[in-house]
Formats: C-alpha cells, sequence, structure tokens
C-alpha cells in the first residue's frame, strides 16, 4: 500500500515470470563477457570461479528467501532493510542498490551494442563493427560511437516498454530468456561431442605461478553475473502469492543459473582451452563456438553467428530485468518518502511507476559514455555491499521480531547469513585491492555517487523537517514517513 494513498503494483506476474525475471539478469552479459576474462586470471580454475561464486550467493540467497517471505514489499534488499534498520541506514542501502542497478543498465546496453553490430556484420547489413564510423549529430556537427548510440536507443526502447506495461515487460523476459537458454544449451550439446573436447585442457588447474587466490579476483570480477535473486524480489509485489512464490523463483534460477554456467565454461575451456578463451576475451564464447559448431547452415550461417545472436538476446533480457529492477527501488524509496513523493506513485493510467522508469533511465543514459569495465566494477562493488546488509537484516529481525510469520526461514541459522557477510565483505576486500590497482576512476565514481547520497539524505530531511514545523510548501509531500 502505498504510503501516500495511490495504487499499489498489480499482481500480474506468476512464479515462471519471476523466475525468468532473476533468470534474465544472471544469465545475461555476463556468461558471454565474463567468461574470457575470468579465464584470464584464473586459467581452467575459471570453472572454479563461478562455482564458488553460485556457493556465494546461495549464502545470500537464502537470507532474500527469508526475508521475502516475512516481508513481501517491492524494492528487494531496500525493501527489507528498511523494515529492519534505521532512516540512514536504509537510505543508504536503497541509494547503493538504485545506483548498481542502474549502472549494469548501462554495463548491459554497452554489451549490447558491439554485439547487435556484429549480427548485422554478419547478414552483410554493415561493415565489420570496427569500421562503422561514428554518427554525425544533426546541426552540432558532434560525431558520436556508433556504440553510444545503439546503447542509447535500446534503453530508450526498454524504458518505454516498462513505463507502459508490467505484463508485457515481464512476458518479454520470459520469452527472451528462454530463447537465450535454448542456443547456450545447444552450444554445450555441440560441444561436448565435438573432438575438440578434451578433459586435459583442465590440467594442471593452476598453471605457472597462479594458485587458490588467483580465483579471488576473478570471483570479485565476474560476481555481477550473480545479483538476479534480488532482483526478483524488486517486484514483489508484482507477483501472485508472493510468500512462497518468490522463494521458490530464488532457488530455482539460482540453480538453474549455476548449472547453466558450468557447462557453457567446461565446453569453452575444454575446446579453446583457457589461453584461447583468454586470448579471446569478450568474444571468448563466440570464438569457441565458431571453432567447434558447423558451418555453412541455412539463415544462422555459423556457430559463432548464433552465439552473437544469443549474446543480442542476453543484454537486451539483462537489460530489460535491471530497467524493472532499479525503477522499483526507486519507487520502493520514494514511497517511504526516502526519494521525492511523486517517485513513489503509480501512474493513474499505466499502472507503472512511471516517474521511477523514467528517472532510473536518465541515469543509464548518462552512464552509457562510462567504460565498460569501470561500469562493471561500480555495479559488483555496489551489490557485494548491498549483500553484506541484508544478511544483517536477517539477523537482526530475528532477534527484533522472533515471532514474525515467516513462511521460509533459511537452514543452520545463524551460521548461513554469518558466512554471507564474511564471505562478501572478504569479495568486497579483494575488489576494493584491485580498483586501487587497476581502476582507480570506478573507486573514485563509486566514492562520489556516496557522497552525492548523503548531500541528498541531508536535503530530503531538511524538506521533511520544514513540512514537520508546518510551513507552507505546494507540491510538497502529503505525509511525512517515520523514521526507524
Amino acid at each position: 500500500m502505498s504510503s501516500h494513498g495511490e495504487r499499489s503494483p498489480e499482481a500480474e506476474l506468476g512464479l515462471l515470470d519471476a523466475t525468468m525475471i532473476g533468470m534474465g539478469a544472471m544469465i545475461g552479459a555476463g556468461i558471454f563477457v565474463l567468461t574470457g576474462l575470468a579465464a584470464e586470471i584464473a586459467g581452467p580454475a575459471a570453472i572454479l570461479v563461478f562455482a564458488l561464486n553460485g556457493v556465494v550467493t546461495a549464502f545470500t540467497g537464502l537470507s532474500y528467501a527469508e526475508l521475502a517471505s516475512a516481508v513481501p514489499k517491492s524494492g528487494g534488499g531496500y525493501a527489507f532493510v528498511r523494515e529492519v534498520f534505521d532512516d540512514l541506514a536504509s537510505f543508504l542501502m536503497g541509494w547503493m542498490l538504485w545506483f548498481a542497478y542502474m549502472i549494469a543498465g548501462a554495463l548491459y546496453a554497452l554489451g549490447f551494442a558491439p554485439n547487435f553490430l556484429e549480427l548485422l556484420h554478419v547478414y552483410d547489413v554493415v561493415p565489420a563493427p570496427d569500421q562503422v564510423g561514428a554518427l554525425v549529430v544533426p546541426g552540432l556537427g558532434v560525431g558520436v560511437p556508433p556504440t553510444v548510440v545503439l546503447a542509447s536507443v535500446v534503453i530508450l526502447l526498454l524504458v518505454g516498454l516498462n513505463a507502459v506495461s508490467t505484463a508485457a515487460s515481464g512476458s518479454v523476459e520470459t520469452i527472451f530468456t528462454i530463447t537465450k537458454v535454448a542456443i547456450l544449451v545447444v552450444f554445450v550439446v555441440f560441444g561436448t561431442l565435438s573432438p575438440m573436447f578434451s578433459s586435459a585442457e583442465f590440467q594442471p588447474l593452476f598453471p605457472g605461478d597462479r594458485t587458490a587466490f588467483s580465483l579471488l579476483p576473478a570471483m570479485g570480477l565476474t560476481f555481477i553475473a550473480f545479483e538476479g535473486y534480488d532482483l526478483i524480489t524488486t517486484v514483489t509485489e508484482e507477483v501472485e502469492n508472493p510468500r512462497e512464490n518468490i522463494p521458490k523463483a530464488i532457488f530455482i534460477s539460482l540453480a538453474a543459473t549455476v548449472v547453466v554456467y558450468l557447462a557453457v565454461v567446461t565446453v569453452a575451456v575444454g575446446t579453446l582451452g583457457a589461453a584461447g578463451l583468454a586470448e579471446a576475451g569478450e568474444a571468448g564464447i563466440a570464438q569457441a563456438a565458431t571453432e567447434f559448431m558447423p558451418t555453412g547452415l541455412p539463415v544462422i550461417q555459423n556457430g559463432g553467428a548464433l552465439i552473437v545472436f544469443g549474446a543480442v538476446f542476453s543484454t537486451v533480457t539483462a537489460l530489460n530485468a535491471v530497467v524493472i529492477a532499479s525503477s522499483r527501488v526507486a519507487f520502493s524509496m520514494g514511497r517511504e518518502g526516502q526519494l521525492l513523493p511523486s517517485v513513489g506513485q503509480i501512474h493513474h493510467r499505466f499502472g507503472t511507476p512511471f516517474v521511477a522508469v523514467v528517472l532510473s533511465a536518465v541515469v543509464m543514459l548518462g552512464s552509457v559514455v562510462l567504460p565498460t569495465a569501470s561500469a562493471g566494477n561500480m555495479s559488483s562493488l555496489f551489490f557485494l555491499l548491498s549483500f553484506v546488509v541484508v544478511n544483517g537484516a536477517v539477523i537482526r529481525l530475528r532477534r527484533e521480531r522472533p515471532d514474525m510469520n515467516r513462511p521460509y526461514e533459511v537452514p543452520y541459522y545463524p551460521f548461513t547469513p554469518l558466512a554471507g557477510i564474511a564471505l562478501n565483505l572478504l569479495l568486497t576486500g579483494v575488489l576494493v585491492v584491485y580498483l586501487l590497482q587497476t581502476d582507480l576512476v570506478a573507486l573514485l565514481l563509486s566514492a562520489g555517487w556516496l557522497l552525492a547520497g548523503v548531500g541528498m539524505y541531508v536535503l530530503l530531511n531538511a524538506f521533511r523537517g520544514r513540512r514537520q514545523a508546518g510551513e507552507p510548501d505546494e507540491g510538497s509531500p502529503a505525509a511525512v514517513p517515520e523514521d526507524d
């Protein structure tokens, strides 16, 4: 129920839709882009990188399932933390999570652009991607890279879809996710049957000077691939029977995603080799497919084209998923009085958080000029920090409200949420050290966003204080939220 007396979102999504939203984000651009990067750092042990990230994710996923069953509110981790912690802590949680999703949206849009150009090139619509020139803005004479133009266009299209219909965006996510999983299954089947596949490519697991510690930076870099379970809980109020369906969707999407990742990485390393996969970088999966899949096929032409097609689908679904998630986090903050009241309102005609969708899109569009790697690093950092707080919320809620209705409870409490806190803190520390050495811009921008959040919090508090003092202020919120 909106705190401003406005409409609440309608429950139009089923268990399948909720599961596909999570898988849409987790089996997104990461499986195509990050596999080669993981192999570059960890060698054949890249398969352990994704397996261990699945383990780390599972601890926090269990916490999410308990909180979602106890607090069936949209907004994901923000909604849970808002329920448990004080005003400033919950604001910073929402501020970090909102930013993580918006930056992830820019990352996926930037991943979509070169793959879409490559797909057009396969069918001779455009030259090779590196030969496509900048587009000149009429009247200004300024050249804009085609990747930035395409990234902006795909953001605008998906924002338009999400702004007018939640059901339509959920259905699109389901169709796209099923399509890309089917493409990856074809990749795995051809790879395991190929004479190129050899278990010798995994021996030794840590070649050269690599050790088990080489796994940690690779895990930090690729962690963004497993944030989808938070995304499911951002649309809790739009899911039928959320107390049961949300935990189920979390478990199903996590299990399916880990299986898909391990199968794809096993085939990629087993056919192309870790060195070949690392050399191919972001195109590692496509390169592997080109090597072992048949050529001269009708329509799709060759395996590489099929994977590029899958990459286009994956980036679009991942982008659509984070457009949904970022807008719901902002909507929840607005509804709780932690952003402007208009952000927390449902559109009277479309039934969507229209202002929250548009506001999230503005930040995404402004972020497409960032380096792709910096966007990925910042998003991973904020997700890790957010997950530390969510695990803490489970412990605090158990202590403060032991008799609360919890249709699902994490097993082995309190070990499970404590392990989630420790593992996410470990990866956070590793990632910060890595950013200090390789990507200081990302670290500075992250700090800048947090400082901006503190400034916003102070301004909003001053605004609310003026309201409580009874000063007339036309257009101000109709209700002043209470702090926890």
